[in-house]
């Protein structure tokens, strides 16, 4: 695995040991990053589920201004430390071992919204739920905030707009998929 575009071009990011984590593939990052290029300059980026950190360092290799990862599992946790430091970029990266509810509040309780919040949960246990139905009322995201899930093919999205968010955008591919969703207006 490896940054595609930016400053940390061409660099090999590390994986975690183990089967805990499923990263996403190069070509899945890179297709992503096509639809997302220009949402992603100068903004605060959030990389839930972060896993290796590979799509929050794409982020900040592409000219994000900060990035946050919250991760969970401590050896995925360093791992991302690891690849922050191997691309140079570990002054603009923040890494918070913690559970996803708790480093919400924790981010929260600092007050500020991110442009991009990207999350790759584990499949078919409900945290994009979770996390979407947290965001609904938090000053995490606004209006202007883009919400990214990554998830199976299968799994059901229907409840989002009772939720407030609206899907502007969906990119299916073999096995998995991405949703974009915006506030939906007036439910800020």
């Amino acid at each position: 695995m490896r940054v595609i575009a930016g400053t940390a071009r061409r660099l090999q990011l590390k994986t975690p040991d183990g089967l805990d984590t499923r990263p996403t593939t190069d070509r899945i990052k890179e297709t992503l990053f096509n639809m997302i290029q220009h949402d992603v300059v100068q903004v605060r980026f959030l990389d839930c589920f972060a896993g290796s950190g590979a799509i929050g360092i794409e982020a900040l290799s592409r000219g994000a201004a900060d990035a946050v990862f919250i991760e969970k599992n401590p050896k995925a946790a360093a791992c991302i430390r690891g690849n922050l430091k191997t691309t140079h970029l570990e002054e603009r990266g923040r890494v918070m071992t913690c559970d996803i509810l708790g480093g919400l509040r924790r981010l929260e309780a600092e007050g500020s919204a991110f442009g991009v919040i990207f999350m790759d949960p584990p499949y078919h246990q409900q945290w994009e739920r979770q996390v979407l139905e947290y965001l609904k009322t938090s000053c995490l995201a606004d209006a202007e905030t883009l919400v990214i899930v990554e998830a199976s093919l299968d799994t059901d999205f229907s409840y989002a707009e009772a939720l407030g968010w609206q899907t502007v955008r969906e990119k299916r591919y073999k096995t998995n998929k991405h949703l974009f969703f915006k506030r939906l207006e007036g439910r800020e």
